[in-house]
Parts: C-alpha cells; sequence; structure tokens
C-alpha cells in the first residue's frame, strides 16, 4: 500500500489499557494558560520512569470554561489506577496551584469504558493548604469546588476528579532519507492531531527519537533503544530494519481516551507526514501482538 507514493508497511502498532484523568487548567490570559501547561505537563514522556505520561490535549475558549477565562485542557494516563490519586496531587499542587492566577476543573467526557469510570477527591485533598481558611464555593457552578487563599487572590479547584479507561501507547514510525525531512513530517503531524480531542501525543513536542525495545544486554534494565531502527547501527548489527535511504525515524506515540481517538489522531498524523519530500516509509511499533491488548493495523486506519 502507498499514500502519496509513500510505502505504508503492512504492520500494526500494539498500545496498551491504561487509566487517565483530564482536567481543565482556567488561567487571566492564554500567556499564562500556555505556562501553566507546560509546567505541569513537564517530565511526563513515558510511564517507564516518569509518574505517568502527560500532555496537552486542547485549548479552549473562555465560552467554554466554567469561570469564562482562557483554558487548556490536560491529559495524565497511567498503568495503575490506585496511583493516580497521587499524580494528580503532584501535579496540580505543585504546578497549577503555585502558577499565578489559575483555577483547575474535571473535564472527563469521554473514556473507553465508562462503566468503570471512579473519582479521585484531588481537590477536597488539596484545600487543607488553606490552613482552615479555605471555603467551599457557593453558587458558582453545577459541582463542588474549593475557593483557597493564595497571595494573589483566590485558588478555585474543583473537589472531585473523574479516572478513566484508556489507551496508551497508540504509535506510528516515519522513515526519512534525512533528519530534516523525518523531523518536518512529524511537526507536520502533531500539528495535523493537535485540535483531535481526547489524545495528547507525551513525548517532546510530541515526537520521541528514542523508541525502545523491551529488554536489555544489561540484566538492571527493563527497556534499551531501538537498534534495528538507529541508523548508525544498520551496518554493525544483524536484523536492521532500516533501508539504504532511511537515515532517521521519528516515532509519534498517542494516548487516549478512547479507541477512535487514538485512531482518529494516527489516520490525520499518518496522512499529514506523507505530504514531506524524502519520507519513505510509514510503520509502527508493536511486540509481536504479545504484550498489548490493543492492535491497529494501519491498512485499517487508513481505508
Amino acid at each position: 500500500m502507498e499514500l502519496n507514493g509513500v510505502e505504508i508497511e503492512d504492520t500494526f502498532c500494539e498500545a496498551f489499557g491504561a487509566v487517565f484523568t483530564r482536567i481543565l487548567v482556567t488561567a487571566t490570559n492564554t500567556k499564562w494558560v500556555k505556562i501553566a501547561s507546560q509546567i505541569a505537563t513537564g517530565y511526563g514522556t513515558s510511564t517507564i520512569h516518569c509518574d505517568s505520561e502527560a500532555g496537552v490535549d486542547v485549548f479552549v475558549s473562555p465560552n467554554d470554561t466554567p469561570d469564562n477565562r482562557p483554558g487548556v485542557v490536560l491529559m495524565f494516563f497511567k498503568t495503575k489506577k490506585d496511583k493516580m490519586d497521587q499524580v494528580l496531587l503532584n501535579r496540580i499542587g505543585q504546578c497549577i496551584l503555585t502558577c499565578p492566577t489559575t483555577a483547575c476543573f474535571d473535564a472527563l467526557n469521554s473514556s473507553l469504558a465508562p462503566e468503570k469510570d471512579f473519582e479521585i477527591k484531588t481537590g477536597y485533598k488539596l484545600k487543607f493548604f488553606g490552613d482552615k481558611f479555605e471555603e467551599m464555593s457557593e453558587g458558582l457552578y453545577n459541582f463542588e469546588a474549593w475557593k483557597i487563599p493564595v497571595m494573589d487572590g483566590e485558588f478555585v479547584v474543583q473537589s472531585n476528579f473523574k479516572v478513566g479507561k484508556g489507551i496508551a501507547g497508540g504509535n506510528f514510525l516515519i522513515f526519512g532519507e534525512t533528519q530534516e525531512a523525518a523531523l518536518e513530517a512529524a511537526e507536520k503531524a502533531i500539528d495535523a492531531i493537535k485540535d483531535v480531542e481526547n489524545v495528547i501525543a507525551p513525548f517532546p513536542g510530541g515526537i520521541a527519537r528514542s523508541g525502545s525495545k523491551v529488554g536489555s544486554q544489561y540484566k538492571f534494565l527493563n527497556a534499551s533503544t531501538n537498534d534495528p531502527l538507529c541508523p548508525t547501527l544498520r551496518n554493525k548489527i544483524e536484523g536492521s530494519l532500516l533501508g539504504e535511504k532511511d537515515n532517521c525515524v521519528y516515532e509519534v506515540i498517542i494516548d487516549g481516551a478512547t479507541e477512535d481517538a487514538v485512531k482518529k489522531a494516527m489516520k490525520l498524523g499518518i496522512q499529514a507526514s506523507v505530504k514531506i519530500p524524502g519520507v519513505n516509509k510509514i510503520s509502527a511499533g508493536n511486540y509481536g501482538g504479545e504484550l498489548g491488548k490493543f492492535q491497529y493495523r494501519l491498512y485499517d486506519i487508513l481505508t
């Protein structure tokens, strides 16, 4: 199969079940919305070591926020549901509460298994920072929220946040003739995905240069560099997956609330990336179908 003259490999990506939260952060203007989003989603690329996979979902108009201020929706993914409460306490408490002018609300609107959604009392726990000066917000919202006194006024936070069941690790690989071509293609893919609701691409700028494989020659590591896709190793190892003109590979990794959201983002990203000259092939990362519950064949996504 080809798309815009670019080979689409007959393979599938392999993704995993995860739990996630989706929160809305508002602030006095878009400058502080963006600052809050950058700080709150930092160190959130992979749950191999980070406390969660984190990223920006979509930016929100003041017309669509509870306090009529500009906002941003952030998502946080974790494999263990009993750890999500601590993730949100850390991220909101250290990064949103501390950021000038912000407020924070629940924004979960869709998940893979709504019947398994549950709530965590993040805002209720954060209220104790108010040292008995905190007050429940009365009459402003159709949900319970707390006003915590801070030095620029009040931090408003919703009492409970929903946790849903989602998908982590949807992906596709971009093989390029040059680093410049592959990077431009990956950037175009992320730009095409940015307005798709309920998905994030958690790696830097949405792009991963250091795809990994399971295991390592070092016994103390459970993951290591994906050597069959490293161009500097093409002539040093057996089993390289790179063609003669493949000199760079970037991976776009997508986490989402639903299968439809993940597949839509993959499709839009691939369609955008193949328009760049110098892209040789689109593939996907998998583990032979033995580890991840969710498998998305590229041909099915694109047809």
